[in-house]
């Protein structure tokens, strides 16, 4: 119940805000969807997002990005816009481990070939600490990122959804890559065992992207 009030006052604190951002990407997707439609879903990806996050003093700028990328996501399922590029959806509980590293892996090797998307089903308030560190040893800053919670809108525009122990809770579409990857949870793990699993998520991701590039590729 707390929980819910605190959510309720911190949107009423941010509700000029909201309707900025509401405005600004109203212009973005003009022509694609109503006015409404846009309000709608930044109301929704902030109350989203503000369930779990540690600090709130991002909350307005994670919720305009977030809201961006569903929309684009939307936009793209309905074929609304096109999309020149494959793209790719990793699924785990938390959103803060396994799911953050492959992104940010794939999105480095596929050098703007693929378009990139990360979510959680039980999204948690913060990255995993020992995968920002092992993954800054390798020179990719993940300390701005932030769990987001996983929606049926970035599921239908993904051409490949991966999956990394998350069970049941992404939903299936006909006509979409689903791989399920078996690796360990880094929560709670020493850093060897965090980059060990850095490196097993390393090695599935290039062979990801060369079966992507090769499927894209003209003959």
């Amino acid at each position: 119940m707390t929980e819910n009030r605190d959510t309720s006052l911190g949107l009423q604190d941010n509700t000029e805000v909201l309707h900025r951002i509401s405005a600004r990407l109203g212009e973005r997707f003009a022509g694609i969807f109503a006015t409404e439609t846009v309000e709608r879903y930044v109301f929704e990806s902030y109350t989203a997002l503000a369930r779990t996050a540690k600090i709130t003093t991002y909350l307005p700028a994670t919720t305009e990005h977030f809201t961006s990328d569903r929309l684009s996501a939307l936009a793209k399922s309905k074929g609304a816009i096109a999309s020149e590029v494959p793209e790719v959806l990793f699924v785990c509980v938390q959103n803060a481990g396994r799911s953050q590293m492959a992104a940010a892996l794939l999105t480095v090797e596929a050098k703007g070939r693929i378009h990139v998307r990360s979510a959680g089903s039980l999204p948690a308030a913060e990255l995993d600490p020992a995968v920002v560190a092992v993954m800054f040893e390798m020179g990719l800053d993940l300390s701005q990122n932030y769990p987001k919670p996983l929606t049926d809108d970035v599921v239908r525009a993904s051409d490949v959804v991966v999956t990394m122990g998350c069970g049941d809770s992404c939903p299936i579409y006909p006509g979409k890559r689903y791989e399920d990857w078996d690796l360990p949870d880094p929560a709670d793990q020493p850093l060897d065992t965090v980059r060990e699993i850095r490196d097993q998520i390393h090695d599935r991701v290039k062979t990801l992207v060369d079966s992507l590039t090769k499927e894209t590729t003209p003959s």
